[in-house]
């Protein structure tokens, strides 16, 4: 017993290695287990376990090692049902997480699905969009010509339009009170949209300072676009129009110091060879050259509109579009009103009897070009914004299909060159920024796809390889 408890150690300083107890290793053979302590144990079965276990197993057991002490029956009882315990434990906690990680993969798949369904809903909301804004901006532009060959007036044509956006914040208020779960009353409506002009609101100055401006470009981009309209054909001024997108970046590039892209640069390019080739294709008429200059200046003071706006009052939500709106319309009403009254009886626009004023055509003009200004402001919250423009440009092939069955219109190479390259400069700028980007990763991402798999152990490696490439791409792709 002697040498027993002189080889026993307490659980706390007990050795970590087999090399610490080395002296025990020694004196192992020499050790005697008592008659009593046999008895004490038999219970337990410690004696045959001893008897029976490896060299490894007797030092662990005789020195306490981390604890380990057999010769206490309770020890084992508490061990074996600890050892049951844990077994069920550790079954419950498979099952848990089994359960759990099936029901992570239910809901990732149920993201997985109502996102696609977003995207779906949005893609098919967006097809819709580009026809009703395809439809708006060439049905108005159409209907406009023809209003000219009754009612030459495009001054009060347009005074008569802009004031229809007075009807933008009462619809805006409609749509707040059917989907908004804390309804206002229009006066406090209109009082929290005001603070998109300041703290103090809507104030005569902020009224003649950051409204008017963009009251006067509104009316300017409206009148020299109809001007435009009696001048040359439809194809051709729809077709100009869409320049005003490349005016749009390089304001924004000069004034705005927004980024700068080299396809950018060379859709603004190919709309400037478009305008060139556009008047090329007249002969440079005296009567072509006003309608394509009177276009050209309409699509400039729209993209004028949109970087100023952009630069003094920036983005406007919903409610705050449709207040502004509605407060250029007024404007126009109130201010503007006495123009087309000094045009009248200056004969500078003849106007004839309240009876010959086709006020259908009118009412038909204002009324599309409302709903084009109503889908192009607050389409975004529905579809995607590139689809919205993307409507725009196809108002040219309409007018084109229109004009080759109304009126004469000579489509000759130079023209429709002309016509494609404008497009082209257009659809260039709808291109995102990164879209270089995400190209290179598409490119990737197929070029590993169409790998083939040279055996088993070596598909294995391969594939691990693959995703650490994509992974590598896909960090450099968005780095930037």
């Amino acid at each position: 017993m002697k040498v027993y408890r002189g080889m026993r150690k307490s659980p706390d300083v007990s050795p970590r290695r087999l090399s610490d107890i080395s002296p025990q290793l020694r004196q192992l053979k020499y050790l005697v287990v008592d008659e009593a302590i046999k008895e004490d144990l038999k219970s337990s079965r410690s004696v045959e376990d001893i008897n029976s276990a490896s060299i490894e197993e007797r030092i662990l057991r005789i020195t306490g090692y981390y604890g380990y002490q057999p010769w206490s029956a309770s020890y084992k009882r508490e061990d074996r049902t600890r050892e049951n315990v844990v077994g069920t434990t550790d079954a419950q906690s498979a099952g848990g997480a089994a359960g759990g990680e099936s029901g992570s993969n239910r809901r990732k798949l149920h993201c997985c699905i109502r996102v696609t369904t977003i995207q779906v809903q949005k893609a098919l909301w967006g097809v819709a969009m580009v026809m009703c804004v395809c439809s708006s901006w060439a049905g108005s532009t159409q209907l406009a010509k023809l209003t000219f060959k009754q009612f030459d007036a495009p001054f009060t044509l347009t005074w008569f339009a802009t004031s229809w956006n007075c009807l933008f914040f009462p619809l805006y208020y409609i749509g707040h009170l059917c989907k908004s779960p804390e309804r206002q009353t229009p006066r406090q409506r209109f009082r929290e949209c005001c603070r998109f002009f300041g703290d103090d609101g809507l104030t005569p100055k902020v009224f003649f300072t950051k409204v008017a401006p963009f009251g006067l470009l509104w009316i300017l981009t409206n009148y020299l676009y109809l001007q435009a309209l009696r001048k040359i054909n439809t194809t051709d001024v729809s077709a100009l129009f869409c320049c005003n997108k490349a005016f749009v970046f390089l304001l924004s590039w000069i004034v705005l110091r927004d980024r700068f892209m080299g396809v950018r640069i060379v859709a603004a390019i190919l709309a400037i060879a478009g305008i060139v080739m556009m008047t090329y294709a007249d002969g440079f008429h005296s009567h072509s050259v006003i309608g394509i200059t009177l276009v050209v200046a309409s699509a400039s003071m729209s993209a004028l509109y949109k970087v100023l706006f952009k630069m003094v009052l920036g983005s406007a939500k919903f409610g705050e579009a449709a207040l502004f709106l509605s407060i250029v319309g007024s404007a126009n009403f109130v201010f503007i009103s006495f123009v087309p009254v000094i045009l009248y009886f200056t004969h500078v626009e003849y106007i004839g009897s309240p009876g010959d004023i086709p006020w259908a055509y009118l009412c038909g003009v204002a009324g599309l070009l409302f709903a084009f200004n109503v889908l192009v402001n607050f389409g975004i919250a529905i579809t995607y914004p590139t689809l919205i423009s993307l409507g725009i440009v196809l108002s040219v092939p309409v007018n084109a299909m229109v004009d080759l069955y109304t009126c004469e219109i000579n489509f000759n190479t130079v023209r429709l060159i002309a016509v494609f390259i404008i497009c082209l400069g257009f659809l260039m700028l709808l291109l995102p920024e990164d879209w270089d980007q995400c190209i290179i990763q598409l490119a990737t991402k197929l070029r590993k796809r169409e790998e083939p798999a040279e055996g088993s152990g070596e598909a294995g490696a391969t594939t691990g390889l693959n995703w650490r490439g994509r992974a590598r791409t896909s960090m450099s792709t968005f780095a930037h």
